[in-house]
């Protein structure tokens, strides 16, 4: 191209530098060993039953790779590919792993020429349509919720998933487990896609997240049509069988889809064998005798809600009160649970509507639950628990699964790749969407373990900033790799930090065998050295770099 208006122009390289753009990526590749991910996959995972192509451990490594570096579609692999030095790294530990004549065969294994690390996409799409079931369509009944079993090969990832949990949680114990349970809708134009509540075509995802552990405990892939709160106690109770070992008390949040009279049953009477009763908080349909109850609360029985402004205290503008209500689902039994009832309320500001029919039809098309109180409108909402602290300490506890779930939500759709699904074949769009989630998780114990405090709420695009899209160099040095950054680069310090954080955790199996030996080096330190106070026994991962040597 001429040069023109524009003062800099394009060329392309004349041979390969293997220079990278994910000089970042080696913290998660480190991470994954540590935890002994591909063993974990190999226990767990048969979909790839045959030895011949590329097996289960090569196909979730890329497709997590996928989701962590930015790609939203299974084309966006082949820009991955064009990473060479991203290439050298995989191929190198690929190697390093496998002896005798399984090692000359993967170093001949390249085809056309060409040194491919990565499978192509249509071996994707081959792969994706293994946890997909036939059978499994034939069972539907038009305009009926219907939830397809899952295959073999798909309840493999929940316990890959559980193995993950079970590394974060020996090395960061949680003795308690706040599950917030909430669905989200997948928008989408496949053709067999159908329409939700809101009337546009969706997928649908049921989620049990972890407060505690910022952890996406259990995950159910659906239709879009299906009431998000059908079936709500079968997935609370994968989810509680999904808990590592450790964990002695539960809680449940969740929004008015869980008000389910056989959920609300099963923890009040603790039929869980290992838990027993476990609180809960969750939010109950405003029906018509509920709002009748609501009417007969006195006015002086109603509290005001506080909120934290700059330190200080101040009132929100919402008032809350203890409600007598009893659902005629448990009315019908002495024996049955019993529950308290609680109501928030806040003043409608009235709008400038002509006429009391008009003001009506106004409300009426309010989106919330609302009533007319001694000529006031409110807008009301109704608690149902089994916890027995303060009306206002449950209201604000509750209130901590919103904002928290809305933000996984958004960041599983928006910054990985949970918002596009890549077939119109359920089981294929279903393992897409565990493949994001131990994405997900796996980022989510980056920050926890390896990371410090500042990084815990941070979104992925400022870890795809500061620490993944670090450009560098992939140099051999002493049979191992050598990344090499630019001098004074900013992420230096913390990339070397974050290593030895990684290498001082603790393995859930301690005999994983070393995969890595990839320097992390600068131009302005001296030379390569030891990491001060590491213990190889400790670590899986052969970090020789090279920050300033105690020696």
């Amino acid at each position: 191209m001429a040069q023109g208006v524009l003062p800099v122009k394009y060329e392309e390289e004349k041979k390969d530098f293997d220079s990278t753009a994910l000089g970042g990526m080696l913290l998660f590749l480190d991470l994954l060993s540590k935890m002994g991910f591909l063993k974990i996959v190999r226990d767990n995972l048969k979909a790839k039953e045959d030895k011949q192509g590329w097996s289960d451990q090569q196909f979730l490594l890329l497709l997590l790779l996928l989701n962590i570096c930015g790609g939203d579609s299974v084309d966006d692999v082949k820009l991955v590919e064009k990473d060479e030095g991203l290439m050298r790294i995989l191929k190198h530990l690929e190697i390093r792993n496998s002896f005798g004549r399984l090692r000359k065969k993967l170093e001949n294994k390249w085809r056309n020429g060409k040194k491919n690390v990565l499978p192509s996409p249509s071996s994707i799409f081959r792969y994706l349509n293994l946890f997909h079931d036939a059978s499994q369509e034939e069972l539907r009944v038009p305009h009926k919720s219907f939830i397809p079993a899952p295959n073999q090969h798909l309840l493999g990832f929940s316990k890959i998933n559980k193995g993950m949990l079970e590394f974060l949680q020996v090395n960061s114990p949680q003795k308690t487990a706040t599950l917030d349970m909430d669905a989200t809708f997948i928008a989408t134009n496949k053709k067999d896609a159908l329409y939700n509540y809101k009337s546009f075509k969706s997928y649908q995802s049921f989620n049990v997240w972890w407060f505690e552990h910022d952890y996406m405990l259990h995950t159910e892939f659906r239709d879009g049509n299906v009431n998000p709160g059908f079936e709500q106690k079968r997935v609370f109770i994968e989810a509680l069988d999904s808990l590592p070992d450790g964990v002695e008390e539960v809680f449940l949040r969740s929004d008015t889809a869980g008000y389910q009279h056989n959920l609300l049953k099963y923890c009040e009477m603790g039929e869980n064998e290992r838990f027993g009763r476990i609180k809960f908080a969750i939010g109950c349909d405003v029906v018509k005798e509920f709002k009748k109850s609501v009417y007969e609360v006195e006015e002086s029985e109603w509290q005001p809600i506080y909120k934290k402004v700059k330190g200080k205290l101040e009132k929100s503008g919402q008032e809350w009160a203890e409600v007598c209500f009893v659902p005629n689902e448990i009315s019908k039994s002495k024996k049955g649970p019993d529950y308290r009832f609680l109501a928030t309320r806040e003043i409608v500001k009235p709008r400038p509507l002509p006429g009391d029919e008009m003001e009506e039809l106004h409300q009426q098309s309010l989106p919330f639950p609302n009533m007319k109180i001694k000529g006031q409108r409110y807008k009301i909402y109704g608690i149902v628990t089994n916890l027995d602290w303060d009306g206002e300490t449950i209201i604000h506890w509750l209130r901590k699964r919103c904002g928290n779930s809305e933000y996984v939500h958004s960041e599983m759709k928006s910054e990985f790749c949970g918002g596009r699904l890549p077939s119109g074949k359920f089981g294929a769009n279903a393992a897409w969407w565990w493949i994001m989630v131990l994405a997900l998780n796996l980022t989510s114990i980056m920050k926890s373990l390896v990371l410090n405090k500042n990084w815990k709420k941070k979104r992925m695009k400022r870890l795809r900033f500061s620490i993944i899209n670090i450009a560098g160099r992939v140099i051999t040095r002493s049979k191992g790799l050598v990344i090499r950054l630019s001098k004074g680069h900013p992420s230096f310090d913390l990339l070397l930090n974050a290593r030895r954080r990684i290498s001082s955790l603790w393995s859930v199996n301690s005999f994983l065998p070393q995969i890595l030996s990839v320097n992390v080096l600068s131009p302005q330190r001296n030379g390569p050295g030891s990491i001060p106070g590491l213990s190889s026994s400790l670590a899986p991962i052969e970090c020789s770099i090279c920050p300033r040597s105690s020696k």
